[in-house]
This record gives C-alpha cells, sequence and structure tokens, in this order.
C-alpha cells in the first residue's frame, strides 16, 4: 500500500489520522480523518478539508478526496452524502440516483463499497455486524440523534441488535457543548431518564453530552457492544469543529468490508482453528 502523501510537515502519525480501537472483524476497515493530514486547502479550512459545502475552494476539496483514496488505497471512492441532520439512510448497494444522496447514513453488505460522512463537531457512529458481513454509519449532531438517526441506521442493516458492535468517533465533549432548553426537551419526549445526559449552566441553557446519549439510544435499540467515545473536537486542535470557529471545514469518518479478507463465517467453516489476525491499520506513513 502507498505511504500516505510525502509532507514537509512535522507530525505524529498518530494524531494525523484515527483508526478505531474497537472489537470488530478483522475484514473491516474504518477510518478518521484529522486537518493535520497534509492538504491543498487554505486558512480557515486548513489543511486536509473534505466537505464541498463549508466555503472552501472546490479544487482544494477535490485534491484532497483524490489523495484520500489513492493514498489509503480505497475499494472505490467513497459514498459521500449530501447531509441535512435527519434520519434517512442511504442503502449503498441500491441504484445510485443521485451522486450525493440525501441523508445522514449509510448501510452496504457490499464488500469495497466505502461508507463516508463529514463531521465537525457532530457524532460520527460506526456500525458493523459482529460477522463481518456488514456495515454501517451515521451522523449524528442533536437532531438527527434525537429523531432517531442511530435507529434508523440499525433497522435498514436488518440483523439481530445483539450481533451489532458500535463505535463512537471523534465529537464536541459534553464540558464544550452548551445548548438550549429546545435541545434538551428533544430527547426529554422520547426518554425523560436522558436527562442525565444534562449539566444546567446559566438560565435555560444545559451542558449535552452526546456521548451518553448515543449510548442510551444504542443500548435501547439492543446493541450491547458499544466503545470509542471520549473525544472533544473543540478542544482537540487535530478535528475542525464548528462551535470553536464556525468558519471551517470538515473531516471524514469512513468504514467499509474488505474485499480482500475471508469472512469469519467462511473461515470458521473452513475449520483453519487459527486466531483471526488483528486488523492493523490501513496505510503508513512517510516521514
Amino acid at each position: 500500500m502507498r505511504a500516505l502523501f510525502a509532507t514537509p510537515y512535522p507530525m505524529n502519525p498518530n494524531d494525523a489520522i484515527l483508526i478505531p480501537d474497537w472489537p470488530a472483524p478483522p475484514n473491516i476497515r474504518a477510518v478518521v480523518t484529522t486537518r493535520l493530514l497534509p492538504g491543498q486547502s487554505k486558512p480557515p479550512f486548513d489543511r486536509f478539508n473534505l466537505g464541498t459545502r463549508c466555503g472552501d475552494e472546490p479544487a482544494a476539496v477535490i485534491a484532497n478526496r483524490t489523495a484520500l483514496e489513492e493514498a489509503l488505497g480505497l475499494p472505490e471512492a467513497p459514498r459521500w452524502m449530501q447531509q441535512v441532520h435527519g434520519i434517512d439512510v442511504h442503502d449503498a448497494d441500491a441504484v445510485l440516483a443521485d451522486a450525493e444522496p440525501k441523508a445522514d447514513a449509510a448501510v452496504t453488505r457490499s464488500a469495497g463499497r466505502v461508507l463516508a460522512v463529514l463531521t465537525a463537531d457532530c457524532l460520527p457512529v460506526f456500525i458493523c455486524a459482529d460477522d463481518g458481513t456488514a456495515v454501517g454509519i451515521a451522523h449524528a449532531g442533536w437532531r438527527g440523534l434525537a429523531g432517531g438517526v442511530i435507529e434508523a441506521t440499525i433497522a435498514s442493516l436488518g440483523l439481530p441488535p445483539g450481533s451489532l458492535i458500535a463505535w463512537l468517533g471523534p465529537a464536541i465533549g459534553a464540558r464544550s457543548y452548551e445548548v438550549g432548553d429546545e435541545v434538551r426537551m428533544a430527547f426529554l419526549q422520547v426518554d425523560v431518564s436522558a436527562a442525565e445526559a444534562f449539566e444546567p449552566t446559566r438560565p435555560g441553557h444545559w451542558l449535552c453530552d452526546l456521548y451518553a446519549l448515543a449510548r442510551r439510544r444504542l443500548a435501547a435499540a439492543g446493541v450491547e457492544r458499544v466503545s470509542g467515545g471520549g473525544f472533544d473536537t473543540f478542544s482537540d486542535a487535530r478535528f475542525y469543529s464548528y462551535r470553536r470557529e464556525r468558519e471551517t471545514g470538515r473531516f471524514a469518518s469512513l468504514i467499509w468490508l474488505s474485499p480482500a479478507t475471508v469472512k469469519i463465517t467462511e473461515r470458521e467453516q473452513a475449520g483453519s482453528g487459527e486466531d483471526p489476525a488483528p486488523t492493523q491499520p490501513v496505510f503508513a506513513f512517510s516521514r
């Protein structure tokens, strides 16, 4: 696999890219980009903006997306979406009517189909089947989370929730995310106990824990194996943050089924008796 971008910038590879630490099957590939990757975007979008609707130069975004595909050796271009803070789920295995469908989540059962969401404070939720046969990803801002985008993604996968594994990617942290009464009430109308995810600040305002809310929704839907969380895009300079900067870029969360790896079920049926190899980072940096 190609080394990622020759770059004059000093960087720690562990800071510039994230590989989810979760008990996913070995054929599941997942990556989160950061703004530290050397790209073409100029301030205030520097450097590796992947969003086309935030004001950056289109040519810079296209160059960044192309570089990402080449460096990761992706089996196909990511299935980018027009995210609208809703709960619609794109079936990436269906015939694609629009180049970028309006949706805030996507699912696939096909090897080599790359799902993607763009965020800059909202919560990316990675989901996979524990037998390596399907993956999904959701863009969960507070509106989508309250509206049920996680539940819609689980339903679209069509698998028993107990067979699913989830990882919560980088989002704004509870200590940085103050919201108004309307946000809190949107969750309490569905789940009164969601009040535990809110801490009062000034009158009519609350600190909101998106991670706690997502875990509640996943648990209620029957997904028990959930890891990740603990990030704060507002305070962590590796990530774009709309709340911090307003005019800013978007980083990407990608997930796909590797077309080159035998599914766990097939390996078990073969009776090899060997433990599956751990998931490896999908690329290396050259310094």
